[in-house]
């Protein structure tokens, strides 16, 4: 009994711990997701599209859209992760 009673307990230390690091994840999320909002895309509202002049001797503006793109999609892959999660 004292040995399914320690596995409890272990068992509740890791949900803690699991919890404390699901929130900071969202924090984190939620920090990320912020920062692409404040990225405004071509096409948006109020935005224009950089001259190519203005880019020189920079990352290309196609490369960044790529990466800009690739991190949308990740963050999406983490939200619908941890409404899996939450489901559970």
């Amino acid at each position: 009994m004292s040995h399914l009673e320690a596995n409890v307990g272990g068992l509740i230390e890791k949900l803690q711990e699991c919890r404390k690091e699901n929130e900071l994840l969202r924090s984190e999320l939620a920090s990320l997701q912020n920062v692409l909002r404040s990225c405004k895309l071509p096409g948006s509202l109020g935005t224009t599209v950089p001259e190519p002049e203005a880019l020189a001797g920079s990352v290309p503006y196609a490369e960044k859209m790529q990466v800009k793109q690739k991190l949308v999609m990740i963050l999406q892959k983490i939200e619908m992760e941890f409404r899996n999660n939450q489901a559970l």
